[in-house]
């Protein structure tokens, strides 16, 4: 939410949409409720977030989900938008072993949200062999907040707290469901 919320501001966005992954196609996710139930999870985080919303876009589209089915079907949907994909510096510069990269950055401009682990120049070098891909990145900065999905799952399996990791309708929709409660392993 912090990284959507600070893409929608430093780079001027008309809105950010949060796309749930329907099957994630590199890698597993050990105690997941479903994708159903994780898009149910985003819509309960944006209730109150001006300019976030939610897309089921992938939750609906059976299979793996790529990014680049995921933005050809919002240019379809919406020619005249500007998309930006908006990704970690970690996930940008491994941005060239995803399925189809170039179409990824003739599709969309590449937001990036700097990580206090990776430089901008790690970046460019990764993308420098996509023809435009230079003028078609962003960066923007974001306060040091080290949370991922997979230490809040952890936290609630370990039975401690994750209030003020996650919005209050979160955490009540996690113990209500009892999500999380299998062990997985912290970042």
């Amino acid at each position: 939410m912090l990284c959507a919320q600070e893409a929608l501001a430093a780079l001027e966005l008309d809105r950010v949409l949060l796309v749930p992954v329907n099957t994630p196609p590199h890698k597993a996710m050990p105690a997941d409720p479903g994708p159903e139930v994780r898009a149910e999870l985003c819509r309960l985080a944006v209730a109150d977030a001006a300019g976030i919303e939610v897309s089921a876009i992938e939750v609906e589209r059976p299979g793996p989900s790529y990014t680049v089915d995921t933005l050809r079907a919002l240019h379809d949907a919406d020619p005249g938008d500007q998309l930006t994909f908006i990704a970690g510096a970690d996930q940008a510069c491994g941005l060239p072993g995803w399925r189809e990269p170039a179409a990824v950055l003739e599709l969309a401009d590449l937001a990036v949200a700097e990580r206090e682990a990776w430089r901008r120049e790690d970046v460019r070098e990764a993308l420098a062999g996509f023809p435009g891909a230079a003028e078609r990145v962003r960066f923007f900065s974001m306060p040091r907040v080290d949370v991922s999905s997979s230490l809040v799952r952890a936290r609630v399996a370990d039975g401690r707290p994750i209030r003020w990791l996650v919005p209050d309708a979160v955490v009540r929709a996690i113990a209500e469901r009892g999500l999380y409660r299998e062990r997985v392993p912290a970042p």
